[in-house]
């Protein structure tokens, strides 16, 4: 049985990795909802967490997410827009506004720019990674360019560093 425990702790990570991918995926969702529909955010987060995450939806099983990291995302992204926002206009270019963005885009910087700022428990280059493999879902290289270079510029402001640290994405 001792030689199965790795295996077995490696198979966990994976899923847990995962399951914040897929939260993290999920809160991207929520937060351009809440945009578009004015919702509140606690109202969109039970939707979710009632009817989309590890659900059986016509027959597809969605994927389960990590429901704590979820809800930190969104709640705290809604919460904190005005200064997301404000994070964000100052990395872009002068003649390109944060209302000219996507709203996908938007919702995907605005997630990122919220773990960077507020979850230091999370390394800033998982963070890229995660939300660059978000974009990469939804578009083309070009607009995953531009989310990774934005929250790079913001993981080098925030969070110095570790960024000059380095070292590996593994949350």
């Amino acid at each position: 049985m001792a030689g199965k425990a790795p295996e077995d702790r490696a198979e966990r990570g994976k899923r847990l990795a995962l399951t914040r991918s897929n939260a993290r995926l999920a809160a991207v969702q929520a937060l351009y909802q809440w945009e578009a529909t004015g919702t509140r955010a606690e109202s969109i987060i039970k939707e979710f967490a009632d009817h989309r995450l590890g659900a059986v939806v016509d027959e597809i099983a969605l994927p389960p997410a990590d429901l704590k990291l979820f809800t930190t995302v969104v709640l705290g992204a809604a919460a904190n827009v005005a200064e997301l926002d404000d994070m964000i206009a100052a990395v872009l270019t002068e003649d390109w506004t944060v209302e000219r963005l996507e709203a996908t885009l938007r919702a995907i910087l605005r997630c990122g720019a919220f773990e960077l700022a507020h979850r230091e428990d999370v390394p800033p280059r998982v963070v890229i990674a995660e939300y660059v493999g978000v974009c990469d879902a939804f578009f083309g290289a070009k607009e995953t360019g531009l989310v990774n270079g934005i929250l790079d510029q913001l993981a080098r402001q925030l969070r110095p560093a570790e960024m000059r640290a380095g070292g590996p994405a593994n949350h």
